[in-house]
C-alpha cells in the first residue's frame, strides 16, 4: 500500500508542474523509479528519466517543496477529489485512450464514473431545433438511467446537462478549466446544480492560468469517458466535430442529428451523416445499439420517446415563416433580415412584432432578435 501510495502522490506532484506534460510524465511512467523520484536530483531526472535541463530542475523543486499531506488537505477543504491513473476509480475507458489522463480533479457524485454514459456535444449558438433536441435527448437519456457528458460550454452542451439533470442517469461535465473554476460564468448556476447532483471533471490542476488550448484536451476526455458521442448541431468547422473524430479514433459510436440542408448549423452534422454517422430521428436510434448492455426496464413515457421534430410553421403566415427561419438558423440584427428577406422595412417590422407576440421570437438588446 506504502508503494502505491508514493506513485500516486509522485503522479500528481507531477501533473501539477508547470511545464511538465504528459510525454514528460510518460517517460517517468516507463523509468519505474517511483520510489526515489522525491529524492531525484535535477542530473537523475535528466540522465534516468530523459527530461530537459529545465524540466528536470522544476521536477525537483516540486519533489523537494511538495507537502503531500497540505495538499490533500487543502483539496478536501475546496470539495476536490483527485484521481489518479493508478487508482481503482479511475474510469477503465479511459485507459483505452491513446493518451489518458494522468490526474483527474472531480467535485460532486464519483459514483457516475461507473456508469454507461453518451456524450452530448453541438455548437454553442443552437436554433430552436437544436436546442429543444439536446434538452429532450440528454432527459431521455437518463430517464434510462444512462449518464450525459458534456462540457457546459453554452448552447447544446448546457441544454444536454440541463435535461440531464432532471432523470436519475444525471451528467458529468468535463471541463477545459480547473474544476473550480466556472466557465462560462454564464453557467455559474448550471455549474452549481451538475455539482450538487452530478459530477464536475476536469485533468487541470488548480490554479492553472485560463487557456483555450485547454478545451481541445478536454473533448478527448468528452469522447473518451463514454461509449459514443451524438453531435447534435454543427457547422461545417465546429469543434464538435473533433470530439467526433476523437471519438472514431477510440473505435467508439458516433451518432448525428440531421438538420435542414439549408441550415449553416447543421452542415456538420449531416457531413457526418453522410461519412457513416449514425443518424438520430429519435432517442430510440441511440438506444438500440446498446440492447443487453444497458437496463432496458425502465422505459420512458411516450412524452419523453417521440421522435425529434423540427419546429412548426404551420401557425405562421408565409412572410412569419420566411423571418423565423432566418432566425432559426442564428440570431440576426434587424438590417440582416432586411437584407436576406427584401422585405420593405415596415413589412419586416409588422412581421417580427407578430412572431413576438405569438412568442416565436425574442428581441435583444441592439434590435438584434433570436427564436425562443
Amino acid at each position: 500500500m506504502y508503494e502505491l501510495e508514493k506513485r500516486i502522490e509522485a503522479l500528481i506532484t507531477m501533473h501539477e508542474t508547470p511545464g511538465i506534460g504528459w510525454k514528460s510524465i510518460r517517460k517517468a511512467f516507463d523509468c519505474e523509479h517511483w520510489s526515489q523520484f522525491d529524492r531525484f536530483t535535477p542530473e537523475a531526472w535528466s540522465s534516468s528519466v530523459g527530461l530537459k535541463p529545465e524540466q528536470a530542475k522544476a521536477l525537483s523543486n516540486a519533489f523537494s517543496n511538495i507537502d503531500p499531506i497540505a495538499r490533500k488537505q487543502e483539496a478536501a477543504s475546496r470539495g476536490i477529489a483527485l484521481i489518479t491513473y493508478f487508482d481503482t476509480k479511475y474510469p477503465a475507458l479511459l485507459k483505452q485512450m491513446h493518451q489518458p489522463p494522468w490526474v483527474l480533479y472531480a467535485i460532486g457524485r464519483l459514483d457516475l464514473l461507473e456508469r454507461h454514459s453518451i456524450a452530448i456535444v453541438g455548437t454553442r449558438g443552437p436554433t430552436s431545433y437544436g436546442r429543444k433536441t439536446a434538452l429532450t435527448l440528454g432527459e431521455q437519456l437518463s430517464a434510462r438511467g444512462v449518464t450525459v457528458i458534456s462540457g457546459l460550454a453554452r448552447g447544446v452542451d448546457a441544454l444536454a446537462h440541463e435535461g440531464a439533470l432532471n432523470g436519475p442517469g444525471s451528467t458529468i461535465a468535463i471541463l477545459g478549466t480547473p474544476v473550480d473554476r466556472v466557465y462560462p460564468l454564464e453557467n455559474r448556476s448550471l455549474y452549481q446544480r451538475i455539482a450538487n447532483q452530478g459530477l464536475i471533471l476536469s485533468e487541470v490542476a488548480p490554479e492553472t492560468p485560463f487557456h483555450p488550448g485547454l478545451f481541445p484536451l478536454r473533448n478527448r476526455i468528452i469522447a473518451g469517458l463514454s461509449l459514443g458521442t451524438v453531435v447534435v448541431e454543427a457547422a461545417e468547422r465546429s469543434g464538435s466535430l473533433i470530439t467526433a473524430d476523437q471519438a472514431l479514433e477510440m473505435s467508439r459510436d458516433v451518432f448525428a442529428v440531421p438538420g435542414p440542408i439549408s441550415s449553416p448549423k447543421s452542415a456538420g452534422t449531416n457531413g457526418l451523416i453522410r461519412q457513416g454517422a449514425k443518424l438520430v430521428a429519435s432517442f430510440e436510434d441511440i438506444m438500440e445499439e446498446y440492447e443487453g448492455l444497458f437496463d432496458f426496464r425502465s422505459r420512458p413515457s411516450a412524452e419523453h420517446s417521440r421522435p425529434i421534430e423540427a419546429e412548426s410553421d404551420f401557425s405562421l403566415t408565409e412572410q412569419e415563416a420566411i423571418i423565423y427561419r432566418l432566425l432559426q438558423e442564428e440570431a440576426r440584427t434587424t438590417d440582416e433580415l432586411h437584407e436576406l428577406s427584401t422585405f420593405p422595412f415596415g413589412l419586416l417590422h409588422s412581421v417580427l412584432i407578430n412572431l413576438t407576440i405569438k412568442r416565436k421570437i425574442e428581441q435583444h438588446p441592439g434590435s438584434i432578435y433570436s427564436v425562443m
